[in-house]
């Protein structure tokens, strides 16, 4: 069993004030695996007040010393990415699909962010005036559970870019990883202060550092709904906050694919981190004159992927995070049913050969429209719709016709057509014939699915302040 009973404040190690804890599970067993001391409102005031010491020096420090605390951080996290791994599969039950990519990605975050820091430049001149881009002040950001080693770090290296002071509240379901990796990142030599991260309840850490008065940036990746509480609480004190909420982003096969690239494309990002995604392509719209072909495709295609724990290398999709999850997942999957939707695969239960642990079946809809619970909200789960189209107008209708704008995907074969059906989505970003991802592009959403972008630039200038000095 395992006891994660301290939080990180101030440079060191401590005991959280409070008593309380919560239970961590291994989700692909179903098994407790240990407790976590959950941070109060005072381990929360703590933290700002140790933030809040930080930031006066830490403001003034030069770009070479923070890019310097940025390799450094780098090499911390680098050095333990087989510990980082094994906590992650143990707690979250990512496969190993996932992890190979997601825990070397979050160590590469602190080297991208150095690179944005060293061609950027903090004082310009516009007209008469000296414009300077100055830190914010003491951030808080609040992270989840399905990504939680990345969320922590792109923050983190966004605000020491910056020259701002942090509070990093975690998901209290990522307290194993959280752990490993704040001793990676204590190993890296900051000054005491400049980071703190405090395990706790979103509605007793989360809510303070929404509302403290020394917060003020508020960075949250999460939820739609949590993401409104968080925007109410942060506006009495006019708070800067970067929000990155759901997703339901469309999948869209184009009439020109190629099918032998366009399905397994289609399935990777519909069924990305085993469905628990804000980024996952869960609405796949095809073509109607090619609706039967691509029908037989993807129950083919979906019918090979593994669902298993995370010691199986050829394990494709994990379990649900915990059992309120699989339980979401399953309800869904019942109401697509009831709503009129035909299973192409999947359905209800575990996988064949599975009697243990939180696992889906990786689930597929058909005869979707748009309307369609099913449709509109988002599941977080192994659980795509098919909904046919006419034609490309038709197709970026129903791509749009959503309260939700994150990321989208298009599949073809003619670029210059996708290059202006990208142009028409309403999504924060488009990715074409599944490149790769793009460190250096900003991320975040239209529309519910956010304020505000993420990574590179745009993601440094959300944690700048410009002021003009006019002489």
């Amino acid at each position: 069993m395992y006891d994660i009973d301290k939080i990180y404040i101030d440079g060191q190690f401590v005991t959280p004030r409070a008593t309380e804890t919560a239970d961590l599970h291994n989700p692909s067993t179903e098994e407790k695996i240990g407790t976590a001391r959950l941070g109060s409102v005072e381990d929360a005031r703590e933290a700002v007040a140790a933030a809040k010491r930080a930031f006066p020096a830490f403001s003034r420090t030069t770009k070479a010393e923070r890019i310097d605390m940025l390799k450094r951080l780098n090499a911390a996290v680098a050095a333990r990415v087989s510990d980082l791994t094994e906590a992650m599969a143990l707690e979250y039950g990512a496969p190993q699909t996932f992890t190979r990519f997601a825990i070397r990605h979050a160590a590469s975050s602190f080297l991208t962010m150095a690179k944005v820091l060293e061609n950027y430049d903090f004082e310009r001149r516009i007209g008469r005036a000296r414009v300077v881009m100055q830190p914010v002040g003491v951030a808080a950001a609040i992270t989840p559970w399905n990504s939680n080693i990345g969320f922590i770090t792109s923050k983190l290296a966004t605000a020491i870019a910056a020259g701002s002071t942090i509070v990093i509240k975690p998901s209290e379901m990522s307290a194993m990883q959280t752990q490993v990796l704040a001793e990676c990142l204590h190993g890296a030599g900051l000054p005491k202060g400049v980071f703190n991260i405090v395990n706790g309840l979103g509605n007793v850490v989360g809510a303070e550092l929404s509302r403290h008065p020394d917060i003020a940036k508020v960075t949250f990746t999460g939820s739609t709904a949590v993401g409104r509480e968080i925007l109410r609480s942060a506006a009495d004190t006019f708070k800067r906050v970067t929000l990155e909420l759901g997703g339901k982003g469309p999948n869209i096969i184009l009439d020109d694919a190629d099918l032998d690239v366009a399905i397994p494309a289609v399935l990777r990002m519909g069924f990305i981190n085993s469905g628990q995604s804000c980024i996952a392509g869960t609405r796949v719209l095809v073509p109607n004159r090619r609706l039967d072909e691509v029908l037989a495709r993807l129950k083919q295609e979906t019918e090979r992927f593994k669902v298993g724990a995370p010691d199986d290398p050829d394990a494709m999709i994990g379990p649900m995070v915990s059992q309120k999850q699989y339980d979401r997942v399953q309800s869904y999957i019942g109401l697509g049913t009831r709503e009129g939707a035909s299973l192409l695969t999947g359905g209800l239960g575990r996988p064949t050969g599975l009697d243990r642990g939180w696992f889906a079946k990786p689930t597929i809809f058909t005869g979707v429209n748009n309307q369609m619970r099913i449709a509109r909200e988002e599941i977080f789960g192994p659980v795509l719709s098919v909904i046919g189209y006419r034609d490309d107008d038709e197709a970026v209708s129903i791509a749009n016709d959503t309260s939700y704008g994150l990321q989208s995907y298009l599949h073809g074969s003619a670029a210059s057509r996708m290059q202006a059906l990208a142009d028409r989505l309403d999504s924060g970003r488009v990715v074409i014939n599944a490149a790769p991802h793009e460190p250096l592009a900003p991320f975040g959403g239209f529309k519910q699915s956010g304020i505000g972008r993420e990574y590179g630039v745009f993601g440094l200038e959300a944690f700048l302040e410009p002021k003009a000095i006019i002489a």
